[in-house]
């Protein structure tokens, strides 16, 4: 007997009994639609929190620190706990590693008008700069074509200023400040805020040199997120360097160590280092390499990594819940395969005396049951789609999100799609096997005469 006939023998005869096939087939419907959705949430709470930890920077950066920054010690070395050029070069010849940049971190006052504020500065390298993933409303990012130094300032840094004159913060009353434009207003920075504030009390003392700092671009606001670089200003770290030391000349730059005698380094000094690799997969790797110097290395793929397992148990448990529903739906395809033989019993018969293949009577009996698999499979899955979209649509309008996490928390991609379909064809055929044995190992005679 040819494939073709034993398919379209299969469909006939399920079509003559439409209402238990159909009552079948939504047993199918349901388990597959219930599988895939469970499934759907696990993958949804990994994509959302993978979307939720790139907003707070790169999945493949890893920020350096020295531990004897925090550890107690008792060396008379002021440069201990800091980070110096030759700890770059070192993780520089890691595999993997594609840069490596210094991390300077400054605080300076910003004046214009009648505001003032206090600008948190972040040094870096070019390449760093771009790999924070800052999306840009104005302008553009600090680049090797700017001559001189540069700031890009987060979308909140106007939320550090205020009023003078009557101390009145941008968070108390943002309509105030409407005329505060950090990109193309005239923005004074005092580098030296030890020297700016001791002059107010001390006539003595000196009033610092103010600079202007042109601004070449904003970040894109989002209110929605919270991202670090929200509230900090960005530039070149080798621009910068050049500032501090034109504006502080041979006097100690704060942050930086200063010898016994109170005199500065030569060389500069860092707070920590970002460290890029070449992939999310070789993050981990890197990491261990970096703590095995004897440094802190801390990433987000720290927490992906512990999220993950966690998701991954929710994802099993919750696989597991739509997968009862579908072995429900496959011991209903086998009661209706078995109820089939006992109605088919003569036709059986008849089709072995008349010399049918053994393994084609089976064959026939399991298309039946992949059949109604596949069919079920097939809606299942496109109704696991709207039960998505239903899930998210209330996800999307909780403050709190999903178990903590804003976004998405059903997420179906193809490959679930045609898994759905698939495990529901597999578990047709199994749930088939038993009765088309008993369908091939019938007697012919023992058939007929049982008509």
């Amino acid at each position: 007997m040819r494939f073709m006939d034993m398919l379209r023998m299969s469909a006939s005869n399920l079509w003559k009994r439409k209402t238990r096939t159909l009552l079948t087939i939504l047993g199918v419907v349901i388990g597959t639609a219930s599988i895939v959705v469970m499934i759907s949430i696990g993958l949804g709470l990994d994509k959302a929190t993978m979307e939720q930890m790139e907003s707070y920077g790169s999945m493949t950066t890893i920020d350096v620190y020295s531990n004897a920054r925090w550890e107690a010690s008792s060396s008379n070395d002021p440069t201990e706990g800091y980070l110096s050029d030759t700890t770059v070069e070192s993780l520089r010849a890691l595999d993997h590693v594609t840069y490596v940049s210094p991390v300077l971190n400054i605080s300076a006052i910003g004046l214009m008008g009648k505001y003032q504020g206090w600008l948190n500065i972040y040094g870096m390298s070019l390449e760093a700069l771009e790999a924070q993933g800052m999306e840009v409303e104005q302008g553009r990012l600090p680049s090797g074509e700017d001559t001189e130094l540069t700031f890009f300032y987060g979308n909140n840094v106007r939320e550090q200023f205020y009023i003078k004159k009557n101390n009145t913060y941008y968070w108390e009353d943002p309509s105030q400040f409407e005329d505060l434009d950090l990109m193309n207003g005239n923005l004074f920075i005092i580098f030296d805020s030890d020297a700016y504030y001791n002059s107010q009390w001390d006539s003595s003392v000196a009033k610092p040199k103010k600079y202007i700092v042109p601004a070449v671009g904003i970040e894109r606001a989002n209110s929605e997120e919270y991202q670090r670089y929200n509230y900090q200003v960005y530039c070149d770290i080798d621009q910068l360097i050049a500032k501090l030391k034109q504006v502080f000349k041979n006097k100690p730059i704060p942050g930086q160590p200063k010898t016994k005698a109170g005199k500065p380094y030569k060389e500069f000094y860092y707070d920590n280092l970002v460290v890029n690799v070449d992939s999310t997969e070789h993050v981990t790797e890197v990491q261990e390499q970096i703590t095995a110097m004897g440094l802190q290395a801390n990433s987000n793929m720290e927490w992906v990594e512990y999220a993950q397992k966690q998701y991954e148990m929710v994802q099993a448990v919750l696989g597991g819940i739509g997968a009862v529903a579908l072995i429900v739906a496959a011991i209903s395809i086998a009661n209706t395969m078995t109820m089939s033989i006992y109605e088919r019993t003569k036709e059986i018969g008849v089709m072995k005396v008349l010399g049918c293949n053994m393994h084609n009577i089976q064959g026939m009996f399991l298309l039946e049951a992949a059949f109604i698999g596949f069919i079920g499979g097939v809606v299942g899955s496109a109704l696991s789609y709207g039960a998505s979209a239903f899930l998210n649509y209330y996800a999307m309008k909780s403050e709190s999100g999903f178990m903590g996490i804003q976004g998405e928390m059903s997420f179906i991609p193809p490959w679930l799609f045609f898994l759905g379909i698939g495990f529901a064809v597999v578990v047709g055929t199994l749930a088939g096997f038993f009765p088309s044995l008993r369908a091939m190992r019938l007697s012919p005679l023992a058939a007929i005469r049982n008509e």
